[in-house]
């Protein structure tokens, strides 16, 4: 086990229809959330995400803004046991065209009106939810506290 916590990106994409983009992924118990990964050392965040992003789904983003913060500390709902600080953007694409790579199985663009319809994984359930229900300003940053 790593002795510090691993700081990671996450993101909200919208497509041109205005839906966001669920992942089915093995490590979140085979349930939907938002593509993320790794920052890797000398990297700035935003680049971090436009690579993670690029490499889970293929899709290429823009129009970055943060929205949340969050802090999971040896979490259930995650495959093991580890100490992570989420980084949470929303962002846009412009296709649909999604290449999963290897960290999950299926992808489902989703209305953000029917997304207690998705079972969801970890904290995402509650980011957009939040995302939607408050209809966040561009500038509001949410810290989310114990996931």
């Amino acid at each position: 086990m790593k002795r510090y916590p691993e700081t990671t990106v996450s993101a909200v994409i919208f497509n041109p229809q205005e839906k966001i983009l669920l992942c089915k992924s093995h490590k979140w118990g085979n349930k939907y959330v938002i593509p993320g990964g790794h920052i890797e050392l000398g990297e700035k965040m935003e680049e971090s995400l436009k690579r993670e992003i690029l490499e889970e789904t293929g899709l290429n983003i823009y129009d970055i803004k943060l929205i949340g913060l969050k802090e999971s500390i040896f979490s259930d709902t995650f495959h093991e046991k580890k100490h992570f600080i989420f980084i949470d953007y929303k962002c846009k694409t412009d296709s649909s065209n999604v290449v999963l790579n290897n960290e999950a199985e299926e992808y489902e663009w989703a209305d953000m009106q029917q997304i207690e319809n998705y079972d969801l994984g970890g904290f995402t359930k509650e980011l957009l939810m939040l995302l939607r229900d408050k209809n966040k300003t561009e500038n509001c940053v949410e810290i989310f506290y114990n996931y």
